[in-house]
């Protein structure tokens, strides 16, 4: 069984710096990797895209033949053991599927929501007889699934479901009683992972299938995009549940519940990046193609720099979603079979605090891009015609997705605080080492071409860690109360999460390749790291404006900025010419 003794532990990239051989990068993929990679490509430009128009007027009877045929194809069954029909394979196959399916539009939504959320907790909860029942016609598209957690009253604070489970007089079924809202796959799903409380407080998971006595569907929601996902109302009124359906144990289903989107999160990552990257190709072939003042509006310097920063953004987010797949891997890889669910929670929960950014930082990505690329697209961004109109409506549902993002950067540094409380973090250690290498200006360089961004890493996690602390000693145990501070806490450390990853990615091609060869990634990582010193500037003035200091704090503060500030960034213009002139070349992203 694969142990994450061996990775680093989560939350860990707060406290120390991450060594260049440690890091999984795109430019490790194995062989299998590349193999799974293809076979998705394919599907999509042979299958999905030619019924794309179908599929997003809601045809139902296109996309269920292709969730089958993705079946058919092993692209359901990466993350299901092979002793259940599945491939068994590794998070950043799972991610790799994720990210090539990520620009099909609603077919991506429903395959992502079977393949993670819907499968998932059968995969890691389920018992033997639970696993062997149903997560063969998973694999195979037999059977879709759907995850029925939000009601009318609760969407972030999940835990306060009101659909309650009874069990009957003879003890052989449970009653179930309450409406779920808003679930993807709902008008074709043979399995619903529903949760509802046991005697009023026992929260607890259970498999439903479409047939028990019970459970109706509401009408289809009219949505602003995702146009051709099902998303429709789960009503349970006295249905019917076996008691061999029970999921995991009676009243432990938030364990389940929330872990499972951990993954549910990381998988989001995977897929906006997908999308961004496919939004990103809409843009050049345009602006390749389109001509104003007699040029391509390819070679105006204000695309050049729009195009070059996409770029960039998508390189740290692709860095830090593979970063954390193999992560991931290392937590999961081989619990699969095991029947200990409290091994299965402890490993699920071990990098909440990475998914949680995946899914921030993904999402936000694919908002910027689909965004800047439907204002390249001028006029026609806005006409239906063009494929860019609907990705921008489809991407903003994923801010909400899996977790609004405001509740998924709570998640950072509440769980920073919990493990440093809880001593599985050297956190206040680390707070106090930060402060005096401020003190004394110490950076341990790595000298290289990425030394000056190297040393700006460290003082941008030396400031979370200053403004941590300053939270902590002035809030204690209430600083969750204090939800503006802790949001500016958050970026800073979803900044430097993604800023480091870009480097040490680009650090361990230099190493690999040299830096001639590998000229674009030191652009691209260069450009990821400006940015970031940029908006971390801002949101320490933020905080110092929303909180009361000491003379001795405000020392401290000067220290953060004047370092920050000592970070060169220039010649801009010029890097930004070159990401654009390798993009155009290329005709997509492609480092």
């Amino acid at each position: 069984m694969k142990d994450t003794t061996s990775k680093a532990k989560g939350g860990s990239f707060l406290i120390s710096s991450l060594e260049v051989d440690e890091m999984f990068t795109p430019e490790d993929f194995t062989d299998e990797h590349q193999m799974i990679g293809q076979t998705a490509k394919q599907f999509l430009e042979r299958e999905v895209a030619p019924n794309h128009e179908e599929i997003e007027k809601q045809n139902i009877d296109k996309l269920v033949p292709l969730l089958q045929q993705a079946g058919e194809l092993g692209l359901l069954a990466h993350s299901i053991p092979e002793a259940y029909g599945g491939l068994g394979l590794d998070k950043v196959s799972k991610g790799l599927v994720g990210e090539i399916l990520g620009s099909s539009g609603s077919y991506g939504i429903a395959h992502f929501n079977h393949t993670c959320i819907a499968t998932l907790p059968i995969t890691y909860f389920g018992t033997k007889e639970q696993k062997e029942k149903y997560l063969p016609k998973m694999a195979s598209g037999e059977y879709i699934g759907a995850y029925c957690l939000t009601e009318p009253s609760s969407g972030s604070d999940a835990l306060s479901a009101k659909t309650t489970a009874t069990l009957n007089q003879e003890g052989t079924h449970y009653i179930l009683n309450g409406t779920k809202i808003y679930i993807t796959n709902a008008g074709f799903s043979q399995t619903f992972i529903v949760y509802g409380k046991i005697d009023g407080d026992k929260f607890t998971a259970f498999i439903v299938e479409k047939d028990f006595p019970g459970l109706s569907l509401g009408p289809e929601e009219k949505k602003m995009g995702i146009s051709g996902s099902s998303t429709r109302s789960v009503i349970l009124e006295d249905c019917l549940v076996p008691v061999e359906n029970v999921l995991g144990e009676v009243g432990k289903g938030h364990l389940i519940a929330l872990n499972v989107l951990n993954l549910g999160r990381f998988n989001l990552g995977s897929a906006c990046m997908g999308g961004a990257k496919g939004a990103l190709r809409l843009a050049i072939t345009h602006t390749n193609e389109r001509k104003q003042f007699g040029k391509r509006i390819a070679e105006f310097g204000a695309t050049k720099e729009k195009v070059a920063k996409m770029a960039a953004r998508i390189y740290a987010a692709e860095s830090l979603q593979y970063r954390t797949a193999d992560l991931l891997e290392g937590a999961l890889g081989g619990v699969y079979d095991t029947e200990d669910q409290q091994l299965v929670t402890n490993r699920m929960m071990e990098y909440a605090l990475e998914c949680a950014i995946c899914k921030v930082y993904g999402s936000e990505t694919l908002d910027h891009v689909v965004d800047e690329s439907l204002q390249l697209h001028g006029g026609s961004g806005f006409i239906k015609e063009y494929r860019i109109e609907q990705a921008y409506r489809d991407s903003r549902i994923n801010r909400i997705f899996e977790g609004t993002n405001e509740i998924n950067r709570l998640l950072v540094p509440g769980i920073f605080f919990k493990r440093a409380g809880k001593g599985e973090l050297p956190g206040f250690e680390a707070i106090n080492l930060a402060k005096e290498r401020l003190k004394v200006n110490q950076v341990e360089d790595r000298l290289n071409e990425l030394t000056p961004e190297l040393r700006v890493l460290q003082t941008i996690r030396d400031a979370f860690l200053v403004l941590a602390g300053i939270s902590h000693e002035k809030y204690g145990t209430k600083i969750d109360e204090q939800q503006e501070l802790v949001m500016e806490l958050a970026d800073i450390g979803i900044e430097l999460f993604a800023a480091e990853s870009a480097v040490v990615r680009t650090e361990k091609a230099i190493k690999q390749h040299g830096t001639e060869k590998e000229k674009l990634k030191v652009n691209l990582t260069k450009v990821v790291t400006e940015e970031a010193v940029l908006k971390v500037q801002t949101l320490i003035r933020e905080f110092i404006g929303g909180i009361e200091f000491s003379v001795e704090t405000d020392e401290v503060l000067s220290l953060i900025s004047e370092q920050l500030s000592s970070y060169r960034i220039e010649s801009r213009i010029a890097r930004f010419r070159d990401i654009a002139a390798s993009l155009n070349e290329a005709g997509q992203y492609n480092t």
